[in-house]
């Protein structure tokens, strides 16, 4: 999510002076241990985690970070060069000094963070604590970033003060504490006037540290490989240490120091977004423990500044803690397992997933196999010759990985056993849980139902049941769906699209979760107002409401559209519920309620009365009828993108138009052709294809392709928008492979224009068959999507056939995917008349 003001072509140009790197060059670190590190990495070499960590400002920067961790990992693990907080991420690609290494979990960069801890190596006389005292500065040559590893060669004698402004506390008013007030304006120096203080240096240092990092689900490992180039005697040698953050300015945490264990372990209870939402969970704690490969020498804690040698425990708001180590040391490893239910589940976390005398390069081959297994099950052939800032394997692979990093997995194991109960702590009910299922959190629905999900039924079918019971969990625990779940609810967005999530597993084929229950769940979205519903604005990021729900629905139940003079974002709202409505109703037909099925589908035909007819767009309207300004009740958009937001009925979307297809195909051409539509926002992400939809694909494929080639690249600024949780990855991915779920809550994808020759997907067990892998269908199969000439200057689809059946019309259904051998597009240089007569 973001505002609507974008500035690509700033970060591309700053990418072209400043000469970033685009992905893991092998040869950039010729430590004892790099080049092993990537041996074998097959597909893995085509993903740059960089892409999305540059942008000129929140709304154009990608929010995403060079991370390492496994798919859908509780935490994942990156180096930090700015303090996290709403609207910014703990990455930035514009930045030159590290200030250690973060367990994070932001799901996203207009979110806050929970229950961090940051490691930062050092090797000066005096403890560095703070943030801005312990930067180290690097070069961009000396980067190396992978899903599996990251690794970077620092400064050791990096001196002075630097980028204090880039802290929590800097940001002032806003962020801190509570995530409610207005978002800074612009993070590419920082906001408020920040700015860099120093560029790092050039050449080699006279001391360095090697870092590298990889992490599991819930562990991170460290390597710091302390190397000095000045060949001092061992009694010059200045004692290397490891300093641990635990917590920042308005938080008190807890740390303790078991030298014996050679551990570190403490809490802290951030949760940055706070007073949103209608949840207060008073006990909410990050847990860690850390433990290291050698001896301490001395130890103490710090608060702030303020450093007290010997101290083995201490609480306290800017807590921190160090670890100093013999001064002959030249590799120390520490390993840090996260935990949100105990110190003891952290332990346990630390012991199952890498226990004692586990090496680096262990983990660094967990890994690499985690995202094998996924990245690694598609081969692609045949693609667009062009220079290495757009090289379309690159972007499409590194989308992958964006997308399967969500929603995350918050359960934690009690055993080795990959079958064991797990245990969970639940930020609804305030406690833990243990469960014989995963527990899944980070649900940016109003971005990601629109193709993220379809995506995970076809990439990590095994996952989706899971994840439809723990929004039913939720349900359970709170009495709704979620809107924007981080922890619990915090009421971010408009309208109830966990109803769309539900209905496009129904219509995928996955039914192993409650289905009444979900129509319980989804009903009550439908016809039960929020509490305080004509009371409050509900507008976006109000604090301290109650669940927001569908803001309005009294209005929209009474007559048929949210009045724009009583509620925000009321023509959004208006468009959303209708469409929340079909989702609702393809609930409903599943459990057999055949005549509720049918008054929401009536219902669902309520953007109509947002329809300005003299206009010809839609339009918010007052709660007398009359019409509102027309740059007013919409969310992150305008009249000229709502006026398509019509997902689930696009025959009657073009009915509303004088002409019919004709019209909306008008509307569309000045859509485009006018500069209106702006892909870096998800309410955009369906517009291209609708016009296959209404019998011109050749137009389709001429704007989604443009598409591709001007909002993603292979760079750090390879994102127009931010990534929100896969949705921004999920819409190139798809694209890509040829078809689009423009209405998500049915079972049909869109055809648009392949972009490669030949691609070959061995779909997971249980793609076919609803996540169950021992059914009939059950086993992995193999999925060949050929597009000869697609490539090489072939845009068109001329035909199309699945296992040799031909598709006049331009739609493919789920079925024909995850049961297909071949699907064939018959490509060619200019536009056709294939799909042009195909019913809508």
């Amino acid at each position: 999510m973001r505002l609507l003001v974008q500035n690509l072509l700033v970060g591309l140009l700053s990418y072209r002076i400043w000469g970033y790197p685009t992905g893991a060059d092998t040869t950039q670190i010729q430590g004892e241990d790099s080049r092993g590190y990537h041996a074998r990495a097959g597909v893995l070499r085509h993903v740059n985690p960089k892409i999305g960590t540059y942008g000129a400002s929140p709304d154009d920067n990608g929010g995403m970070i060079p991370s390492v961790s496994v798919p859908f990992g509780m935490t994942r693990w990156t180096p930090q060069t700015r303090e996290n907080f709403i609207s910014q991420v703990p990455y930035h690609d514009a930045d030159d000094f590290i200030h250690g290494f973060q367990a994070t979990h932001q799901p996203a960069i207009w979110m806050g963070e929970l229950g961090q801890v940051v490691l930062a190596p050092g090797w000066t006389s005096d403890v560095k604590s703070l943030f801005q005292h312990r930067s180290l500065a690097f070069l961009k040559k000396d980067e190396v970033s992978t899903p599996y590893v990251y690794e970077v060669l620092l400064d050791a004698d990096t001196e002075g003060e630097y980028d204090w402004d880039l802290t929590e506390e800097a940001a002032g008013e806003g962020p801190v504490p509570g995530g409610a007030g207005s978002v800074p304006g612009s993070v590419r120096e920082g906001a408020n006037g920040r700015i860099r203080k120093r560029g790092a240096v050039s050449g080699s240092y006279t001391r360095q540290i090697r870092a590298a990092l990889s992490a599991s689900a819930h562990t991170g490992h460290l390597r710091f490989d302390f190397e000095d180039n000045s060949y001092k005697s061992s009694a010059q040698r200045i004692q290397p240490y490891i300093s641990i953050q635990v917590t920042r300015r308005n938080w008190t945490g807890q740390v303790e120091i078991d030298p014996r264990r050679r551990e570190v372990f403490g809490s802290n209870p951030q949760r940055q977004d706070y007073r949103l939402g209608p949840n207060r969970p008073a006990s909410f704690q990050g847990y860690f423990v850390s433990r290291f490969s050698e001896p301490f020498t001395s130890y103490g804690t710090s608060l702030g500044a303020n450093i007290s040698e010997g101290i083995n425990g201490a609480s306290g708001q800017l807590l921190g803690a160090y670890v100093k180590f013999h001064a002959n040391t030249k590799r120390i490893e520490v390993r840090t397992a996260v935990s949100f239910v105990s110190i003891e589940q952290a332990r346990k976390n630390l012991d199952i997933e890498s226990p004692d005398g586990t090496s680096f390069e262990h983990t660094v081959e967990e890994v690499k196999s985690a995202w094998l297994e996924k990245l690694g099950r598609v081969t692609i052939e045949g693609v667009n010759s062009t220079d290495e800032e757009h090289d379309q394997r690159t972007i499409w692979y590194t989308g992958l990985f964006h997308a399967l990093q969500y929603p995350n997995d918050f359960s934690e194991p009690t055993s080795r056993d990959p079958k064991c109960t797990r245990t969970f702590y639940s930020g609804y009910t305030d406690s833990v849980h243990e469960s014989n299922d995963s527990y899944y959190q980070s649900w940016s629905i109003w971005d990601t139902y629109r193709a993220e999900h379809s995506l995970l039924t076809l990439f990590a079918p095994e996952r989706v049941n899971s994840m439809m019971r723990s929004l039913l969990k939720i349900f359970d625990w709170s009495g709704r769906l979620p809107i924007w779940a981080n922890m619990v609810e915090t009421n971010i967005m408009i309208a109830t699209n966990a109803d769309a999530v539900l209905a496009n597993a129904i219509s995928h084929g996955f039914r192993s979760f409650d289905l009444p229950k979900t129509w319980e769940a989804v009903r009550k979205d439908a016809y039960e107002p929020p509490e305080n519903d004509t009371e409050l604005l509900y507008y976006d990021r109000q604090p301290d409401t109650p669940h927001e729900a569908r803001a309005g629905l009294t209005s929209y139940m009474e007559h048929g559209w949210v009045d724009n003079d009583r509620w925000s974002e009321s023509a959004s709202r208006t468009l959303d519920y209708a469409f929340n409505d079909a989702a609702c109703a393809v609930v409903a037909r599943a459990v057999g309620a055949e005549d509720e099925a049918a008054a929401l589908e009536r219902r669902a035909g309520n953007y109509a009365n947002v329809w300005d007819s003299d206009t010809q767009f839609m339009r918010a309207r007052n709660a007398n009828g009359s019409w509102a300004n027309d740059t007013w009740g919409w969310t992150e958009g305008d009249k000229w993108v709502y006026t398509f937001d019509v997902l689930h009925d696009v025959a009657g979307l073009a009915a509303l138009f004088p002409g019919g297809r004709r019209g909306l195909a008008a509307r569309l051409d000045a859509h485009f052709d006018g500069g209106h539509n702006m892909h870096s926002n998800e309410p955009s992400h369906h517009v291209p294809y609708l016009y296959s939809l209404i019998g011109r694909p050749g137009a389709a494929a001429e704007r989604v392709r443009a598409l591709a080639w001007h909002d993603y690249n292979a760079t750090s600024a390879g994102l127009s928008g931010n990534e929100d949780l896969g949705q921004m990855s999920a819409w190139y991915v798809f694209s890509a492979l040829g078809f689009y779920p423009v209405n998500p809550a049915a079972d049909e994808y869109v055809v648009g224009s392949p972009f490669f020759e030949r691609v070959a997907l061995r779909l997971p067990a249980g793609a076919a068959t609803g996540g169950e892998a021992g059914a009939a269908d059950g086993p992995e199969r193999t999925l060949v999507i050929e597009a000869r000439g697609a490539a090489s200057g072939k845009p068109y689809v001329k035909g199309l056939t699945v296992d040799g059946r031909a598709v006049d019309r331009p739609v493919l259904r789920h079925r024909d995917i995850v049961t297909a051998r071949v699907i064939r597009f018959e490509m060619s240089e200019s536009p056709t008349s294939w799909g042009e007569d195909g019913e809508l």
